[in-house]
């Protein structure tokens, strides 16, 4: 059950977390008080704050989609992939390593050529933003983009080696969400909306062509961040079959984090929203990822219906990016993963926004959600490209 609900507003706020940041805190709060939620909010032990809504939030709606409830970066999730190999040697490591990140493209950087096209999800008529981004998604299939994403390789308790990516649908994410968030807003100032345009929550009613094209256009996105991931994958697949011969593959696993989609909960259809938090129905299987210097997880849903069947999407960050910049020590967290053996993506005070440190500490993330998920797996960081 949760740890603690809060009643004081129109719906209760279910927390499985015993601390959450005043701001989060306060954006609970708002969803909880939208005319058109539904029975309850869940908020998951990584939860932070975010825009309008907070990550690790899960909102169920009635009749209405709240484009800032899924965030900009549509679709981003993780895929994992186990190898037949029960360890991997340090030079071998490393040679992987330096091979991964010449085949993917980081941050800002893409293809300097358009990939196969076939790679590409089915594009609908109507799809007004993703008809004007799709040349330049061609040149960006396949390629990590910044912030948080990543592609780790990772030892398993299970006695294999593991391959995992966390990225999302690079632009043509953020455009879909910059386009209907907008156009929330305008049709929520023409129609007087009760809701507080400092919440940063406007929506789109059912009845109007906006909010069934935002959902049409948001399910590309979520379709083209999994073959972003799959084909970030491939490569990695091919840095070690170039480095150690023809290997195995098996078991590839794949779960989104930021999106909305009709689902049947307590005898209602309705419209639940995940931004940061993913689904965990019962024996469904999962990837809860820590930080680059701890351990993630392979799960399996228990569909705990409190929690709109869902779990945390990570360990969720303790400082903002430019707060951890300021306040932890660059020397103290590349000694902590140099000690470890990690070959990580810490080099100068720019990149303390993804130590270690930043984040909550997984284990009592995984602790709070015992009644959501199982674990598998523990999969222990060997090398991490960051973006």
């Amino acid at each position: 059950m949760p740890v603690k609900v809060i009643s004081t507003e129109n719906k209760p706020i279910k927390l499985w977390l015993q601390d959450i940041d005043d701001a989060a805190l306060e954006q609970a709060k708002n969803i909880a008080n939208l005319p058109f939620a539904f029975r309850h909010v869940a908020i998951m032990p990584d939860a932070h704050v975010g825009f309008g809504m907070p990550i690790g939030g899960v909102l169920a709606t009635h009749e209405a989609v709240v484009p800032n409830a899924v965030g900009v970066d549509i679709g981003c999730g993780m895929c994992a992939l186990r190898t037949e190999l029960p360890s991997l040697h340090k030079a071998d490591l490393k040679v992987i390593h330096q091979r991964i990140k010449a085949l993917i493209p980081v941050g800002f950087d893409h293809h300097e050529t358009k990939q196969d096209e076939n790679l590409m999800p089915e594009m609908d008529t109507g799809m007004k933003i993703v008809s004007q981004e799709y040349e330049s998604a061609l040149y960006q299939i396949g390629t990590l983009g910044g912030g948080n994403h990543f592609v780790e390789i990772q030892q398993g308790s299970d006695g294999h080696i593991w391959i995992m990516i966390h990225s999302g649908s690079r632009n043509i994410g953020y455009k879909v969400a910059e386009y209907y968030n907008q156009k929330a807003i305008e049709l929520n100032q023409k129609y007087y909306s009760v809701i507080k345009k400092e919440w940063q929550l406007a929506f789109l009613p059912m009845n109007t062509d906006h909010f069934k094209n935002y959902l049409l256009e948001m399910q590309f996105c979520v379709d083209f961040a999994l073959a972003n991931r799959k084909l970030m994958m491939e490569r990695v697949k091919q840095a070690f079959s170039e480095t150690l011969g023809k290997i195995s593959f098996d078991r590839f696993i794949n779960i989104a984090h930021n999106y909305a989609r009709w689902e049947h909960h307590f005898g209602h259809n309705v419209i639940v929203h995940r931004k940061g938090a993913t689904s965990a129905k019962a024996g469904e299987t999962g990837i809860i990822p820590g930080s680059q210097g701890t351990k993630s997880y392979i799960v399996e849903g228990l569909g705990n219906p409190e929690s709109f069947q869902s779990c945390s999407h990570g360990a969720g960050r303790v400082f903002g990016r430019k707060e951890a910049q300021r306040q932890l020590s660059l020397k103290k967290e590349i000694e902590n993963l140099d000690r470890q053996g990690i070959l990580h993506s810490i080099c100068d005070v720019e990149d303390l926004d993804e130590a270690p440190s930043a984040y909550k500490d997984i284990d009592l993330v995984m602790e709070n959600q015992k009644d959501l998920v199982r674990i598998l797996a523990e999969l222990k960081p060997l090398a991490v490209l960051k973006g």
